[in-house]
């Protein structure tokens, strides 16, 4: 290379060098799914690149010097049923499954949070608590505590999940305490009975820590799944006076007599009654022990979350349940409402995580428990022996599990009826923005970051996520 030629490529060299970063080109990736199933959360060879221009239309503005609640994480319940269909799959489809669910490579989608139901819940085959008695007896000292059905399904898909990802949270919920502990001495609805509030306490701290010994950590435990809906099976009635008295007398003092630092999460239940947890959270012996408090949305409005974040700031506020099911062997796939209402709703609120229910299911979407189990909770997906199918749960929950890994951060972006988003920080710098098209038609706007615009369209009823 003779010297003038090198000179001139040194001479390029510094000076791309010396490009501000704001004038270097920034390109965005795309993952989409199609309301009519063309489309189903699949990455897009669209180039997309940010640009200089004048802005006009609509413009999606994101802004990542605002920033608000950090992410835990995404995922689904893994109910016993869920558990059940999984291990009695073959080695090799099992392996395959669970890659798919919880890797972030390729096609993956990164589920990062889990529910697990402490003792049964209603998509259990079985009624079951960890301290079952012959009717008229009782254990107070819990000699006879045993995970018992969790060692052969849940603990088992457990063990496989963390050899994936060491480091997904857990959430742990229970459905009811022993029937033993009960005042009506039955699986569903009852009080809690005031001798038995101690025991119940240990209960739950035996709990974590068999969970434990088994190399499962509990991140989180919720004091009761709807507490305010006795008519499950199993359940239980813990009303929010009860539930203050249980946590400031019993369960945080037994968690740190036993040094156990597994959040305490109260409510975990509609965001019809956001005074539930606010009159908790308004007890200071109470409140001492909580970390925050946790929402469905089978009733309510999602902002509700925002009501108890604004009551009180320094606790925080997480997404627990929601069913998300569609029609059999339909053409379209109504995406738009999981996606606006869950992920998108419930972060714009302040939820630092986002769970739908439930993970798994067969085609009849057994196993539910009699006398009030649940005949029609679609799962994320459905398994008929060693196939799966994929349904809405699983594609609204991918579109923001895969690229918003805990540690990101919500930042600004702004949102409308039409076109409702939220955008994130990710730990690594990468910006997040995930998109629903909610209008009547087809709609093309402008994303908006520092300045430069990138042209973008959805068709009816699409959801993207897009990644610079």
């Amino acid at each position: 290379m003779n010297m003038q030629i090198k000179s001139l490529l040194l001479g390029s060299l510094l000076l791309a060098s010396l490009v501000p970063v704001s004038a270097q080109t920034t390109r965005a990736a795309l993952w989409l799914t199609k309301a009519d199933r063309s489309a189903l959360f699949e990455e897009q060879k669209t180039d997309l690149t940010f640009k200089s221009g004048k802005e006009g239309g609509t413009t999606i503005t994101v802004d990542d010097k605002p920033r608000y609640q950090a992410i835990d994480g995404f995922g689904f319940a893994l109910t016993g049923g869920s558990a059940m269909h999984i291990i009695r799959m073959s080695a090799d489809s099992r392996a395959a499954l669970l890659k798919n669910l919880f890797a972030t490579t390729a096609e993956n989608i990164g589920i990062s949070y889990l529910r697990l139901s402490i003792g049964a819940s209603d998509l259990n085959e079985k009624v079951f608590s960890y301290d079952d008695m012959p009717d008229g007896q009782t254990d107070p000292e819990l000699k006879h505590f045993d995970l018992g059905p969790d060692k052969t399904d849940v603990i088992p898909v457990m063990k496989q999940i963390l050899a994936i990802n060491p480091a997904i949270k857990i959430m742990g919920s229970p459905w009811s305490p022993p029937a033993w502990m009960k005042t009506n001495n039955d699986t569903r609805g009852g009080r809690l009975k005031p001798d038995c509030y101690a025991v119940y306490a240990n209960y739950l701290v035996k709990y974590i820590q068999a969970m434990k010994a088994n190399g499962i950590n509990i991140d989180a435990i919720t004091i009761q799944n709807e507490p305010l809906h006795p008519g499950n099976n199993p359940s239980l009635l813990l009303p929010a006076p009860d539930e203050a008295d249980f946590i400031k007398n019993n369960l945080g003092p037994a968690f740190k007599a036993a040094g156990i630092k597994t959040k305490i999460i109260i409510y975990d239940h509609n965001a019809d009654r956001p005074d539930y947890p606010i009159s908790i959270l308004n007890d200071p012996e109470a409140r001492k022990y909580v970390d925050g408090s946790g929402f469905h949305l089978y009733g309510g409005d999602i902002s509700a979350l925002t009501d108890v974040h604004n009551a009180h700031p320094d606790k925080n506020i997480y997404f627990t349940e929601q069913m998300t099911v569609e029609p059999e062997n339909q053409n379209t796939i109504n995406i738009v409402w999981p996606v606006k209402s869950l992920i998108i709703g419930a972060t714009r609120n302040w939820s630092r995580n986002v769970l739908e229910w439930n993970l798994a299911a067969d085609p009849e979407y057994k196993p539910y428990t009699d006398r009030g189990g649940c005949p029609m909770c679609q799962g994320a997906v459905t398994i008929d022996k060693n196939e799966v199918k994929k349904n809405v749960a699983y594609y609204s929950v991918a579109h923001a599990s895969k690229f918003v890994r805990p540690g990101s951060v919500r930042i600004a972006s702004n949102s409308s009826d039409s076109l409702p988003n939220v955008a994130f920080i990710r730990p690594d710098g990468k910006k997040v923005l995930i998109v629903a098209n909610a209008g009547d038609s087809a709609q093309s706007f402008n994303i908006k970051f520092k300045g430069k615009l990138l042209a973008a369209s959805l068709e009816k009823g699409s959801v993207a996520t897009y990644i610079w």
